[in-house]
């Protein structure tokens, strides 16, 4: 449900045709949405859902994505590219400052923003510190309040009027990301203001994320949902090994890095029984996203300077020294 519309922009049918659109078919679009808000407010949910398949790791849990993950999806003649970010929130270390740094790096460089808010948070204080963000760059957005359906509806009509009232925004849209309740609405809006010309990736293409990236952070993903609310915070993953074989299967070698050899012993779990669940969870995830058989391998390792080293951060896209 999209609260304050604005008309289609207008079109002029003397413009020359872009590069990948036939003589008097419509011209073709492309362009970037950044995705922004807070921790959990369900961003990649959102990304999935209008993606139709998994490019970004969702949990309950605050801070899943950490880099910059492009969704693309093809809406008639336009495709849409959606840069989900990590949450903004007030950064301590130097991996939530990396991450925070990310997530502006990706509405500053994006034809679009849009701010998820989360409907039953409301107007919290990570909203307004964005809100504020956007404001100070000149930057309208489009407000999007997701998980619609948890709350009563004269409330969101105060919280929809409230943030609008702040003046960053251009448009408002009250979906629920997990039902796809609204979110029709939302692309049809988005991609009819999506800038003309050729389309920038594959029409079949529906992530830039490497497939080495992808297949660590299927796994990271079942890190998070089977281990308590402190240990994924301290644990990297990264795909040493990527091995094709003859008979079109894949083996997959992984390291996990946690900090301490206490952790270690928790990912394990009694008799390796936590680290065969995580693998055997992620293989088949990885299986049904790779349309083959996959041979996953986990190695757990202790590196107790995991988040300070460079290259770690260059693997996800991440300015170590934000």
């Amino acid at each position: 449900m999209t609260m304050t519309p604005s008309d289609t922009p207008e079109t002029n049918d003397n413009e020359p045709v872009p590069e990948g659109a036939a003589e008097g078919a419509k011209p073709t679009r492309a362009g970037f949405i950044a995705v922004l808000g807070a921790p959990n407010a369900g961003k990649s949910t959102l990304v999935n859902t209008i993606i139709g398949t998994k490019v970004s790791i969702v949990s309950p849990k605050v801070q899943t994505t950490r880099s910059i993950v492009r969704g693309i999806a093809m809406e008639g003649q336009s495709q849409l590219i959606f840069v989900d970010t990590p949450g903004i929130f007030k950064p301590n270390r130097r991996m939530e400052r990396a991450m925070v740094s990310a997530a502006w790096t990706g509405a500053a460089d994006a034809d679009m923003v849009m701010l998820l808010v989360d409907a039953r948070r409301g107007f919290s204080e990570d909203v307004k510190a964005i809100i504020d963000g956007l404001l100070e760059a000149k930057r309208k957005a489009v407000l999007v309040i997701n998980k619609v359906d948890t709350v009563a509806r004269p409330s969101l009509l105060d919280l929809s009027a409230d943030l609008f009232d702040t003046g960053a925004f251009s448009d408002v849209f009250m979906i629920s990301a997990l039902k796809g309740d609204g979110v029709r609405d939302l692309v049809d809006y988005l991609a009819a203001r999506m800038p003309e010309g050729p389309w920038l990736f594959p029409e079949d293409e529906v992530s830039d994320l490497p497939q080495r990236l992808l297949a660590a952070e299927i796994t990271r993903e079942k890190l998070f949902l089977n281990l308590h609310q402190e240990l994924p915070y301290s644990v990297s993953i990264e795909t040493e090994a990527w091995e094709e074989r003859k008979d079109g299967s894949v083996r997959i070698d992984q390291i996990i890095y946690v900090m301490r050899d206490s952790q270690r012993s928790i990912v394990l779990g009694k008799q390796g029984a936590q680290i065969k669940r995580i693998g055997a969870a992620a293989r088949t995830e990885l299986e049904e996203l790779l349309e083959r058989r996959v041979h996953l391998f986990l190695h757990v390792k202790v590196a107790e300077d995991w988040h300070e080293r460079r290259d770690h951060y260059m693997a996800w896209g991440l300015d170590f020294d934000a």
